[in-house]
């Protein structure tokens, strides 16, 4: 499989949402496979709230499913997958260099939203010579994405591949988000987003708050049960507070929390059908085939939602297949359940044209 290593792509500026504007945005990415020479077959993988454009090579987060033979396939199709606006990994956002001031933006960076994300990846599209993408897909937060391109680009999207995510973020999901938002914002070197050095406490703890979410009951019971470390007295601490202290503790070390506190914000005001006149309307000028993926054991984004998603599409009038992954692991199982993954992701890929 041929990787392209990351690439850093100047779009312009972009227009946000917000009535702001962002100047000399670049857009990091890479790319795996080959583009054919009408690039028509290109699926455009995006990624969650802390992931990055290395989806797919030895440390991607979808790796498993992207390659010679796998789920996505690079002997037929070309993989793109770029950080999204506002996140840290070389894309422009609260880390980057604000022209107008020759600093960092940091709390100075704008409002944004998963529409943004979309427009700049949109930009990005357009100028690797890509008119159509062959599909578009993603979990969690790259879910979101995926149903705001069939909102937003209709005419530019084959196929659709939603998992894990929903129509709009409902107040359960919000909920979780904004304690994990306070949390860093009692963190005394939180400064309002002002920080010289990271308000490690706070990342660390809305990142423990988040992992809770992310998994399952039956997940952790089955993981670490009761089990905790020798200590004193044989009393040390559980085997489940270790986990989630060692999970902030990686968080801090590779993630900015502005850039949490805005891609956060930005998924809480997602809602495909505001302002369009409801996710039906939204979504009615998306014609193509769709693989909607939910996950039995997730707290977070209930299978509901998936089937909020479904039937809407359905009401269009497209062609919809519903899975679902049955797994102890929770909203992460996709990025777990492989092998459910590639049976499901690989052969609608095929049936979609793609």
């Amino acid at each position: 499989m041929e990787h392209t290593v990351r690439q850093v792509a100047p779009i312009g500026d972009l227009p946000l949402e917000c009535g702001n504007a962002l100047r000399g945005v670049e857009v990091a990415y890479e790319l795996y496979g080959h583009m054919s020479p009408a690039a028509d077959n290109v699926v455009l993988v995006c990624h969650a709230l802390t992931g990055s454009a290395g989806a797919g090579g030895p440390a991607g987060w979808w790796e498993p499913l992207i390659g010679r033979g796998r789920a996505i396939d690079t002997d037929r199709y070309a993989v793109l997958c770029s950080n999204i606006l506002g996140s840290c990994y070389g894309t422009t956002g609260p880390t980057s260099i604000n022209p107008a001031t020759g600093r960092k933006y940091g709390a100075a960076f704008p409002e944004i939203t998963v529409g943004d994300m979309v427009a700049a990846q949109r930009a990005l599209v357009r100028d690797l010579g890509i008119t159509r993408l062959a599909s578009v897909a993603g979990g969690s937060l790259g879910g979101l994405q995926v149903l705001e391109w069939a909102a937003q680009a209709p005419e530019m999207v084959g196929s659709i591949i939603p998992i894990g995510c929903g129509i709009a973020h409902q107040s359960w999901q919000i909920a979780f988000n904004e304690v994990a938002r306070q949390a860093i914002r009692t963190d005394p070197a939180w400064n309002c987003g002002s920080y010289t050095d990271q308000p490690t406490q706070g990342m660390a703890l809305a990142r423990m708050i988040a992992m809770i979410s992310y998994r399952s009951a039956e997940s952790f019971q089955g993981r670490f049960g009761r089990a905790r470390g020798r200590g004193e007295g044989g009393r040390g601490q559980f085997d489940v507070a270790g986990y989630l202290y060692g999970q902030g503790d990686k968080l801090v070390r590779r993630f900015d929390a502005n850039a949490y506190m805005r891609i956060t914000t930005a998924m809480d005001g997602f809602d495909v059908g505001a302002g369009r006149g409801g996710a039906v309307k939204a979504l009615a000028a998306f014609t193509g085939p769709a693989l909607v993926m939910g996950i039995d054991s997730d707290v977070l984004y209930p299978v509901a939602d998936q089937l909020e998603i479904a039937g809407t599409l359905r009401e269009n009038g497209n062609q919809v297949e519903y899975r679902e992954i049955a797994s102890m692991h929770g909203h992460d199982a996709f990025l777990m359940e492989w092998d459910q993954l590639t049976e499901e992701i690989g052969p609608f890929l095929v049936r979609a044209g793609g």
